[in-house]
């Protein structure tokens, strides 16, 4: 993992908008590392050592919560983020339209 990609995934995830979500596999083909999905889950857990970024934004291929992220079904509800049931957002709903 190189700085320049944790850039690179960094920047990408702060144009997630309000009331949006993205899977970890989008931003890993923006990032143009397409098989990389668990690489961005990794350098989301350290973004806190870069600054500030939307990273409650970010949810797996089934719109699932990072179960180890106590926070984030909080900061997307106050978003307008609907879930599912009590861990997947909607992603129908809610995916970033890219």
């Amino acid at each position: 993992m190189n700085g320049d990609l944790i850039d690179l995934v960094l920047s990408i995830v702060s144009e997630i908008p309000e009331g949006s979500v993205a899977t970890y596999g989008q931003i890993a083909y923006l990032a143009d590392k397409p098989r990389n999905a668990r690489l961005v889950g990794k350098i989301l857990s350290i973004s806190e050592y870069f600054g500030k970024y939307p990273c409650h934004r970010v949810v797996n291929h089934k719109g699932r919560i990072a179960p180890c992220f106590k926070e984030q079904k909080n900061l997307l509800q106050l978003e307008g983020i609907e879930f599912r049931d009590e861990t997947h957002v909607n992603l129908t709903k809610h995916r970033w339209k890219i």
